[in-house]
């Protein structure tokens, strides 16, 4: 699987053969390819007035193009302030509390994020061609679409190891600029241009994928709120800058701990494994109806219910596992 972060031609461009070389190079004799792009036909258009905008068919003539438009500016930083809200409100009614849930659209944001994800796995298993995804700057929803779709595809990356190293080379490396996208919290009135809860939605999709296999993870729930509490507040420096040459520039490695290495140790590494975990070696095909997308309530809802029993039943589960 692919990801590009530029249009590879434009009207205000020359035109790049060297990028159609390397990618009718990818391609066996005969064989096709997948771009899927992440913006909207309309959005694209509109980039061609920057230069920017879309490849030319007749350029890759064996590539077909894909449009499956994610949201990843305010529109979403929006969607998330006002699930908070209302999260943050018990006494709603229930007419009251569906109707805002909906309104704030964040489960459409999760449904249409696991699409497109099972868009691009579908490719490259069902179809054995190559996929490219393709975004406005990808660092954000090309980052998403590609990482899930590693997840939903390979059973390594669903190890707690993997996972990590998933998260290092897909989300860290590849520069997704968490300073400017986590600069803030969703109740802060403050909410800058660019801030944009990207992160929070891949977690989001893979709690639905361990909601969906509770076999096939082999990490927990509890993995996925400690990494969200620290792309938003952590004491390590793995989450800050925004790529790799500010963090080279800041010296972060020098001068902080690394996330991953705590999580790695062996006492602190038990507390996220999945007890009731079996290798599955199959590729997890989730649901994305509307029926089966839940509310993530261990996250959106954990400061105003108790997770006491909830974390009592986990660890009983774990005891039992453990006997057996």
């Amino acid at each position: 699987m692919l990801r590009s972060s530029q249009p590879l031609t434009g009207p205000n461009r020359r035109r790049s053969r060297e990028d159609e070389a390397l990618l009718s190079a990818v391609l066996e004799r005969d064989a096709r390819g997948f771009i899927v792009d992440t913006r909207s036909a309309q959005a694209a258009k509109q980039a061609r007035m920057s230069g920017g905008g879309t490849e030319h068919k007749a350029s890759y003539p064996r590539w077909r193009r894909l449009h499956r438009p994610l949201e990843r500016g305010r529109p979403l930083q929006e969607s998330f302030a006002r699930l908070v809200e209302t999260c943050a409100e018990p006494s709603l009614s229930m007419e009251r509390w569906l109707g805002r849930l909906e309104s704030s659209r964040w489960l459409s944001h999760v449904q249409a994020a696991l699409s497109t994800a099972c868009l691009a796995a579908q490719g490259v298993d069902r179809e054995e061609s190559h996929v490219l995804v393709h975004g406005a700057e990808g660092t954000d929803t090309t980052l998403l679409v590609t990482a899930l779709a590693q997840v939903i595809l390979d059973p390594t990356c669903r190890t707690l190891q993997g996972f990590l190293g998933l998260l290092e080379r897909e989300w860290i490396q590849a520069g997704h600029p968490f300073h400017l996208r986590c600069a803030r919290s969703a109740y802060s009135h403050a909410r800058l241009k660019q801030e944009a809860p990207l992160f929070l939605l891949f977690l989001d999709c893979v709690w639905q994928l361990s909601r969906q296999f509770p076999f096939s993870l082999e990490f927990g729930e509890g993995l996925l709120l400690t990494l969200f509490d620290n792309a938003y507040a952590s004491a390590y420096g793995t989450f800050l800058c925004n790529n790799e040459k500010e963090r080279s520039l800041c010296k972060v490695k020098e001068n902080t701990h690394s996330l991953w290495a705590w999580l790695s140790q062996p006492q602190e590494r038990q507390k996220f494994l999945n007890p009731l975990y079996s290798h599955n070696a199959l590729v997890i095909w989730p649901s994305v109806e509307p029926q089966s997308i839940q509310l993530w309530q261990g996250l959106f809802l954990r400061w105003i219910r108790p997770s006491q029993h909830l974390d009592e039943a986990w660890a009983e589960i774990q005891r039992l596992v453990e006997e057996n």
